[in-house]
């Protein structure tokens, strides 16, 4: 009796595979947990096969559209049109409609794609392989759709080989193996699935089109009238030299209009340092270094929205070399591409009132009386209209170029009255809670649509 005991214990940790189901010899693989699925499964090689592909001779005059696939399932995209010259390999493969197209050195975390219509006539290096897809088995779309599932990508990924675990020789590859429904239950699968995302992008229209109607809606109640961006031609264009401060063209074209960038004849203007305070000093002095304190980096602030995410734990004897601010500031973001993708927010809720962050915010404060409602000066300086114009200003080198704070103190702003400033702050929030209401359905129907599809292959 003691003996069976043992033996048992001993069992509950072995686990035995008949000889004909023998895969790998490697039990990491061979062990793997198996996924239920709703549908017969089945390898890989009963509905594709290696591409017979024309492989080209690299001239070096000529322009070549390279593929490349992004992973988790995200598909193909143009990575890049190269001269010849500028290519390494000298023999590339001519892609075709409707290939299956995947990295040979980086296969896993679903680096697949399909070659759509629009991609044919591209080209994939030596690194690349193109599969064949028998259409009268299964759909391309549905494999695509596949392709996104993470539990299966990751029970494939447990085949790759390599020093880096990274890829799969093609008969491995070929012998993986994925759920696969009738073709008539793969096209109901796939209408369900299409209908949510259509939803979505009709929805996704309507958010393209936020920045112009919020423009429009703040510049008609101003009566601004937008001033075109001069661009570079091949023609001559002259410059007055006695008004140059500094060399760069998109600067020397446009940077004059920045002093009537907001004229309108509804509404008196001010120049801004005027009205509000720039880069203010902010004490702490009232707070013990222990006392705890907002602490707000780049990342936590929404440029889709112009609000904060989040705020971190801070400590005042922490805040050294950062930018201070107070309650109710406004924070705009001088860095590209922060500043041009819209990163500024007022500061609320502060603890203890006070806070600090990345040093690449500029820092507005109202004064005691003002003429101006800092969030009507928020929306004002989120238009991508003024934003554009700030770029003719930056200095500094290429990918740490800033809006110098002399942008900001040289803007005319223009003061319809208080009451009227506050009224069009409301309904401009009211445009950018709709966006949210939006974008947030976009995103539920997107994570709907693959919720539902992953439903009906898998066994709940």
């Amino acid at each position: 009796m003691e003996q069976t005991i043992q033996t048992r214990e001993v069992f509950n940790y072995l686990s035995f595979v008949p000889f004909s189901e023998l895969k790998v010899w490697d039990v990491k693989r061979q062990n793997n947990e198996s996924l239920l699925f709703s549908y017969p499964v089945t390898k890989l090689s009963s509905f594709l096969k290696k591409a017979k592909i024309s492989w080209v001779e690299i001239d070096d005059d000529f322009e070549y559209p390279i593929l490349g696939v992004r992973a988790n399932g995200k598909g193909v995209y143009l990575n890049r049109i190269a001269k010849g010259s500028e290519l390494t390999m000298r023999r590339y493969q001519k892609s075709k409609s409707y290939h299956l197209f995947y990295c040979k050195v980086r296969t896993v975390n679903g680096q697949w794609g399909i070659v759509y219509p629009e991609f044919e006539n591209s080209y994939g290096s030596s690194n690349m392989q193109y599969l064949e897809i028998d259409r009268e088995k299964i759909i391309p779309e549905f494999l695509e759709l596949i392709l996104h599932v993470k539990e299966i990508t990751d029970q494939w990924d447990k085949n790759a080989i390599g020093a880096d675990g990274r890829h799969f020789p093609l008969d491995t590859l070929l012998n993986l193996e994925m759920p696969l429904p009738e073709l008539p239950e793969q096209e109901k699968i796939l209408s369900d699935y299409n209908l949510k995302i259509k939803e979505s992008e009709k929805l996704e229209v309507e958010l393209n089109s936020f920045t112009e109607n919020f423009e429009n809606t703040l510049f008609e109640f101003l009566g601004v009238t937008k001033i075109p961006v001069k661009q570079a031609t091949n023609s001559l264009q002259f410059i007055n030299l006695v008004n140059t401060s500094r060399w760069g063209y998109q600067y020397l074209l446009n940077h004059e209009q920045s002093e009537r960038l907001l004229d309108t004849a509804k509404f008196p203007q001010k120049l801004l340092s005027s009205l509000v305070l720039l880069n203010p000093t902010t004490s702490f002095n009232e707070l013990k270094k222990d006392n705890k304190i907002s602490f707000l980096p780049m990342e936590c602030v929404s440029d889709l929205y112009g609000e904060v995410i989040e705020y971190r734990d801070g400590k005042v004897q922490s805040s050294g070399g950062y930018t201070k601010f107070q309650e109710g500031d406004l924070l705009w973001s001088k860095i590209t591409p922060c500043m041009q993708n819209g990163k500024s927010c007022i500061v609320e809720n502060l603890e203890n009132g006070f806070g600090y962050g990345s040093t690449e915010y500029h820092v507005i404060r109202e004064k005691e009386e003002s003429e101006i409602h800092l969030k009507f000066l928020y929306h004002l300086l989120r238009t991508k209209y003024v934003l554009t114009n700030a770029t003719f200003h930056f200095t500094g080198s290429a990918g740490q170029q800033r809006v110098p704070i002399e942008f900001l103190a040289n803007l005319n702003v223009p003061l319809p009255s208080i009451d009227e400033q506050k009224e069009i702050s409301i309904e401009l929030d009211k445009l950018i809670a709709e966006r949210k209401v939006k974008q947030v359905k976009v995103t539920e129907l997107k994570e709907q649509a693959i919720k539902d599809f992953e439903a009906k292959i898998f066994k709940t």
